[in-house]
Parts: structure tokens; sequence; C-alpha cells
């Protein structure tokens, strides 16, 4: 039965994979276990060669790395092959006599040769030097299998540091992550960024003396701003939990509690939409300060970010796509309504909800009967303001409505001290003087309970435990947080959530046929029927999905790469046809 079943599943194994396997099971005849248990000590990276080898000190006579074959060049008694640690990659040299003295040359002539593949792992020991060609090598006196690989992994070319038909399918990328940063060594490089981002930021919060703390993540309540929960249950208790939405209630007990400064880098989840910078599971730092307002924290959070990019890059002057990102403070300050009135000539300062309602018609912004006048003034700001705030800019003094854990502004009525930062159009960080009155604070959840009457899904709980706990008392005190994922996006010059999260969200792949846009619906917005499968391929499965792309000119050059290495043989469409089809409706 065993013997049929494999028979039946290697039916399905394209002809790389059945050979891959055929040559599994000879290592095994020859007594090579293709997957061994033992440690493989190292004592060099790649890049540690690289960068320290010289011929004259005649250094690095005695190494051992272990990475990944990427390339081969195999002739007669002599190879050479490209193997990659996590440091990078190094030319290796293999001699038949060398790693086989004796009369069996097994290990060289079958092994090495005929039954080792670009992608399987190997250990090497042997001794540097520099090819006649200039280029440093591992001479190698001595090889050992570490882990065969049983499925090819597809083809990237480079020359003098260049790649060459790249992995560009985002469909496998995010889905594959493991693939993609084999064959992607860039984006690799995103991820070491992203963790200096928060190593830098850990570094400054540190030096204040402010303490790293953890919060829980199923919560009874999920509050502490305005978004639709993940709900679960507990058996035990026989009680609905919710994954949090934030992590700033259980901060503020402590900061009541007589800590000054607690902060945390904190998963929240948030049961809302997806597009390029929303993931419903995301990293956020949350950071409160006793004795501080929010004027403190603006400040305090142009420190945070020019430190991250000057510990990043060495400088304040990002690129982001086809702009500069200036983030040396002092960055714009505005308020709200002035940000409204700046970008629609309209002063709302003054408006009722009739009124908004009325200039919400006339710029035909989208609202609805739940939403009050906060919301409304929210909604404006994010259809007609946010977008244009491309260098580092704070929307200060938001309405009360939409911040009920937001002190009432000490000189202002109707509006609250908090702010937005926004750069390159988009939420960054939030922050307030937080509210410290509990009677106020109480009054604030039952005119969000109303909002929820009112069919807002997204309107705060009630928290009556953190009601009380304001009934301690807590100091003045400010708190902030920061999306560590768009920050990355940010300074790492990346357009998509997904680019930096090592495992997006995506659907289930049995679950992805049924969400495919239909062949009639592509013809329809002028996609010719011989593009629509590559379309599909590169991760464009819906017209939504595809008309997400914001730049017309990387689609077309996707799209062209990808005709070339497939060696589909198709006519290239022009940037021009390929822009009618995003703008098409």
């Amino acid at each position: 039965m065993q013997k049929f079943t494999n028979q039946m599943s290697n039916l399905n194994l394209s002809e790389q994979e059945q050979i891959r396997r055929e040559s599994l099971e000879e290592l095994r005849k020859l007594g090579i276990n293709p997957y061994p248990a033992a440690e493989y000590k190292t004592t060099a990276f790649a890049q540690d060669i690289l960068n320290n080898f010289t011929p004259e000190k005649n250094n690095f006579q005695e190494v051992c790395l272990a990475g990944r074959i990427m390339g081969r060049r195999i002739m007669g008694n002599a190879s050479f092959a490209e193997l990659m640690d996590s440091s990078g990659r190094i030319q290796i040299y293999v001699r038949r006599d060398d790693v086989c003295p004796g009369e069996d040359k097994t290990m060289y002539n079958t092994v090495f040769k005929r039954l080792l593949d670009i992608g399987d792992i190997i250990g090497v020991k042997g001794h540097v030097f520099t090819t006649q060609m200039g280029e440093i090598t591992v001479h190698v006196d001595e090889f050992t299998v570490l882990s065969k690989s049983v499925r090819p992994l597809p083809v990237v070319k480079e020359k003098d540091g260049v790649l060459f038909d790249a992995v560009t399918d985002p469909e496998m990328r995010y889905r594959q992550r493991y693939v993609d940063l084999i064959v992607n060594p860039q984006v690799r490089d995103v991820f070491r960024k992203r963790t200096q981002i928060i190593q830098s930021m850990r570094e400054l919060f540190n030096s204040r003396g402010y303490l790293e703390v953890e919060t829980p993540i199923l919560q009874p309540i999920p509050g502490g701003a305005a978004a639709r929960p993940f709900i679960t249950h507990h058996n035990t208790l026989d009680m609905p939990l919710y994954l949090r939405v934030a992590n700033e209630l259980y901060l503020k007990r402590l900061i009541v509690g007589g800590f000054e400064g607690v902060y945390e880098f904190a998963k929240d989840f948030r049961n809302e939409g997806m597009d390029r910078t929303h993931n419903p599971e995301f990293t956020v730092m949350e950071i409160y300060i006793a004795y501080k307002d929010y004027n403190w924290m603006m400040s305090f959070t142009e420190e945070m970010i020019k430190k991250a990019a000057l510990d990043l890059h060495g400088k304040t002057e990002i690129p982001y796509g086809d702009k500069v990102i200036n983030l040396n403070p002092p960055f714009k300050r505005i308020s709200m309504t002035d940000a409204i009135k700046e970008n629609t000539g309209i002063d709302i300062s003054v408006m009722d909800e009739a009124g908004l309602r009325a200039v919400c018609d006339k710029l035909n912004v989208p609202h609805s009967p739940s939403m009050g006048k906060g919301k409304l003034i929210d909604e404006l700001f994010g259809a007609k303001c946010e977008h244009n705030y491309i260098q580092p800019t704070f929307i200060i003094d938001y309405p009360t409505e939409t911040s009920p854990l937001t002190k009432m502004h000490r000189s202002k009525p109707g509006v609250t001290e908090r702010f937005e930062l926004m750069i390159n159009g988009k939420e960054i960080a939030n922050a307030y003087s937080e509210l410290n009155d509990p009677i106020d604070q109480m009054e604030r959840f039952q005119d969000q309970l109303k909002l929820t009457e009112k069919g807002d899904d997204e309107a705060m709980f009630i928290d009556l435990d953190f009601v009380r706990a304001l009934e301690y008392g807590m100091p003045p005190t400010s708190g902030m947080g920061i999306g560590i994922d768009r920050l990355t996006m940010l300074l790492t010059n990346q357009s998509s959530i997904q680019d930096v999260l090592l495992f997006p969200q995506m659907k289930p792949e049995s679950q992805k046929s049924k969400t495919e846009s239909q062949k009639e619906e592509y013809l329809g917005i002028g996609v010719p029927e011989e593009w629509i499968e590559p379309l599909k391929k590169l991760g464009y499965i819906t017209i939504a999905k595809l008309k997400e792309v914001e730049k017309h000119t990387k689609l077309h050059q996707d799209l062209c790469g990808f005709n070339k290495k497939n060696k589909l043989g198709l006519q290239n469409p022009t940037q021009d046809e390929v822009k009618a089809w995003l703008t098409l409706k």
C-alpha cells in the first residue's frame, strides 16, 4: 500500500523533483545521510572572508563554513560553485584529488558532480585564495552534505551584483517567504533593517530609564482604540475574549501604579480591511510618560524618528519612491481644521453636524447616518487632506468625538490635545495628552456607547476597571503609539506592508481560485486574452488587485520580464496600454 501511495504521489512531481528524489536515494545507498543530526561547527562567514582576506597576510588558511549551493560550473577534475550563507555569497573551488585523496573518487565524481543540486546545503573546509581572475575563493579540501533540497529553486541570474530574472511574483513571494529570502537577498536586508529600527527605539527609551513591559493579548474588553476586534471564547472561564486592538489602557494602568515611563512593542489585531498599508495583525510601539503633554511628545517623536534614520542610513534625508523625505526636525504642525481649510478652502471650525454633512456632500465625501460630528471631520480630512502631507507633518487638535481617551484642549473648545504624524500621506504615529479625569472619561465612554447604538461598530467599549484605576489618580501623562510596519516601510523604501511583514496574512491557497476575477472582467478593461494568465501568475488574480498598482511603469517592466523569463514569445504591451488597464473603469 505504501509503495502504491508513493507511486501515486510521484505522478504529481515535476521531472526535476523526481530526479532530486532519486539523487536522495542514491546518497542514502552510498551511506551518506542527506539530513545529518550532528552539529557542524563553522569558523567563518562568507562576508567576513570577502571583507578581510588579503593574499599578502595569507590569512584564512583554515576555514569552515556552511551554506546553500546557488550556482555551479561543473568541469572535469575541478569545479566551481557559489555558496550562500546568512551573510552573503562566496565562490568555492572543488578539486577531485583534494576532496578524494585516495583511490575512491566517489565523493567528487558521483556526489558532487551528479547528486548535488542548486539549493542543497553543504559544509566545506579548506583555505582561501584569490583566483587568476581576482575573485576571493575557498579552496575546498572536504565537504559534507547537510541537507538535500528535493524541490528546485526559481532560477535567478546575477552578474556584477545585478540580479536578472528576479522573482517578483507577489503571490509566491509572500506565500513562500522562505523562497523569497533565498533568491532575493535584498529582502533579507529589509528585515535586518526592521530589527535595527526597533533596536534604535529601544536604545532611546532605555537611555531615559523607561521600562519595557508586556500586557495581555487576550482581553475581556478590547479597549484603547476605535476598531473592530477579533473575538474568541475561553472554554474554562466560559467567557468571550478579544484579541487586543491596542495596549493603551493596560499601559496607563501601570502609570497609575507608579511607573514614570513604560513602553511595549506589541502585536495588535483589528478585524478590518486589508490593503497596501493595512494587515489584520500588525506591530505597534506604545509609550506612556508621566508628567508630560502632547507638545513634549511631539519633540520626543521627532527625536526618535531622526535617531532611527541616522542609525539606519547615517542621514535624515531618505528616498521613498520618487520622493525624498526630510526627517530632520522640526516637523510642520497644523490643526486638523486648518488642514481642511488649507486643502479645501472651507472653514469648518464652527460648523454643526448638519453643516459638516453638507460639506461632505459638496466635496463628494461618503458618509453615513451613524457618523457623528467628529467622524465627519475625520472623513473630510482623510479624503481631502491626508494624502497631501508628504513631508513629516503633525496634524494636531482632533475633535473630541474621535478622541475619547484624550484631554480636552486647554484653550480651544471642542477639540483635544492629540496629534497624528503624517509622512508620505500616511499616519505613522498617534499621541495624546492622556485623559486622567475619571468622571470625564466615564462620560466619554458613554458617548462611545451612543455611537455603537447608532451603528458604529468601531466605537470603543466601556472599560469600568480602567475608570476605577483613574479614580485612584493618574498623573498628567502623554502617550504615543507608532506603527512599526509603516515606519519600516518608510525607512526601507517599501510601498507595501506585505514587503515588511515576514508572513503577511493571505487567503489559503485552497480558497484562492474562488476569488479570482473571470476572463471577461480582464477583457472588459482592455487586457488582451494572452496577458490574463501572466497577470495572474504575477499575483493580480482580481481586477481590484490590479487596480491597486501605483506605478504602471513598474507593472509594465514586470510583465516584460515575465515574458522573457518564461519564453512566452508574446508581444510586449506598451506602457500606455498598461496604464489604460489600470485607469479604465
